[in-house]
């Protein structure tokens, strides 16, 4: 038997379904044994380069060694104490709030999940509101409050669709979904419920399905509505956070948020996520003396994953991590688009920076209502049989594919060969 659906069928003996997350129940299903810069080596010994990134994490390559030394420094020198706080910790919440200037404080949790958590309670708590906002296809972590409508089927966008078994029918009731780029239906669900809306969270590049632009004119009116209405506006830059730029997508569309969430690429693949915002807003919470809103967690400021926060943010500071990754995702999309056109495909290769993926469309791509109706079947077709030649793309449908720091121009050459020849099959396997 194939060595990784061997452990995969040993693994389901004792972990639910054989995988700890939902988001790795995948075809195929491969386990990976070592990473290094931009290649993964599964239990066979096959090598892969690799333009998954753990879902985003990994921007300066797997195993990365500056990264590597700086935690063993860590792990030499400190524990986990579980009182006060270390140098590093402080040395962290500087460096961060140094690169987001709309924050005046940072609180460090362990996952993105915790951090808009977080984020939706003290917004609660301050506005005194109980509703919030968010918008069809984006996902803002695995909280009751936020888990409805994100990868919904087409029967059901804006309705409840509520994504798991287990949440109380009035939290997730309080959440509102509302459009991308749509601000007409934004300010109707507002006024629909004046005085009750609590905050607004948005991903402001839409990554979640793929790469959706919001427009700057957007997201600086959504802006003024939530000054205008008494509303906090909290971008969730989980994922858009040190991927597109050191300062989050914040730095380029200039729109200042009240809270912001950060987590995956901060650390190169180290648990470790946060929550900063302005100040009035964070010395609510009960790490300061006078909060009256919980927050708490035993892993907290772990030096660990601080450690290696501030090693990747080193690298990014000092290094031309940006310029690398953009010129490769940039020539990635470029040459992508001149094989579909070739190849007479009604497709786009988008994405921003250093992500890439097709669309099987020529759009535009403005919401996830532009999105949902996509031909599944070729872009789980596409991924797949990357995977089979040796480059791995995550096999499932929209989602973003990614250059690292330690990805070279010949490993991107490589995979446009591989994806021409793949494109070309799928061409005479769909088309004729």
């Amino acid at each position: 038997m194939d060595k990784n659906q061997k452990l995969f069928e040993i693994s389901k003996n004792f972990i639910p379904g054989g995988v700890n997350s939902g988001a790795r129940k995948l075809d195929p299903q491969i386990s990976f044994y070592k990473g290094s810069g931009a290649y993964l080596w599964d239990l066979n010994g096959k090598q892969y380069t690799d333009f998954h990134g753990a879902w985003g994490p990994i921007i300066l390559g797997y195993n990365y060694q500056y990264v590597i030394d700086k935690v063993v420094e860590a792990v030499k020198r400190y524990d986990l104490y579980g009182a006060g706080v270390t140098e590093i910790e402080v040395e962290f919440a500087k460096r961060i709030l140094g690169h987001f200037p709309a924050a005046d404080m940072i609180l460090a949790c362990t996952s993105g999940s915790e951090a808009t958590l977080h984020a939706i309670r003290v917004s609660r708590a301050v506005t005194n509101r109980k509703k919030i906002i968010k918008f069809q296809g984006c996902f803002n972590g695995g909280n009751d409050s936020l888990l409805r409508n994100a990868l919904s089927r087409p029967d059901m966008l804006y309705k409840r669709d509520v994504m798991s078994k287990g949440i109380l029918d009035e939290v997730i009731d309080n959440t509102l979904v509302c459009r991308l780029n749509d601000l007409d239906n934004v300010e109707r669900t507002i006024k629909d419920n004046q005085d009750e809306i609590a905050a607004i969270i948005i991903e402001p590049l839409a990554h979640n399905i793929g790469c959706v632009f919001l427009k700057d004119e957007f997201l600086q009116e959504l802006r003024k509505l939530c000054d205008n209405y008494g509303i906090i506006l909290i971008f969730d830059e989980i994922v858009t956070g040190f991927r597109t730029n050191i300062g989050g997508w914040q730095a380029v569309c200039k729109v200042k948020p009240d809270l912001t969430t950060l987590g995956k690429a901060m650390a190169n693949g180290y648990p470790i996520a946060a929550l900063l915002g302005k100040k009035e807003i964070m010395e609510r919470f009960t790490t300061n003396i006078e909060g009256d809103v919980f927050f708490q967690g035993t892993y907290n400021g772990h030096p660990v994953p601080i450690a290696a926060t501030l090693a990747t943010l080193d690298i990014l500071e000092q290094q031309n991590v940006y310029e690398h990754i953009f010129k490769l995702g940039s020539t990635m999309r470029k040459e992508l688009q001149k094989i579909l056109d070739e190849l007479g495909f009604e497709a786009t290769a988008a994405g921003y920076g250093s992500v890439f993926l097709i669309y099987w469309s020529k759009g535009p791509f403005n919401s996830y209502d532009d999105v949902v109706n996509l031909d599944s079947k070729k872009d789980l077709y596409f991924r797949r049989a990357m995977i089979g030649k040796g480059f791995y793309l995550v096999p499932y449908s929209l989602k973003r594919c990614l250059f690292t720091y330690s990805h070279k121009e010949e490993d991107m050459y490589r995979a446009l060969e591989a994806a021409k020849d793949i494109l070309r099959e799928i061409k005479q396997k769909f088309l004729n």
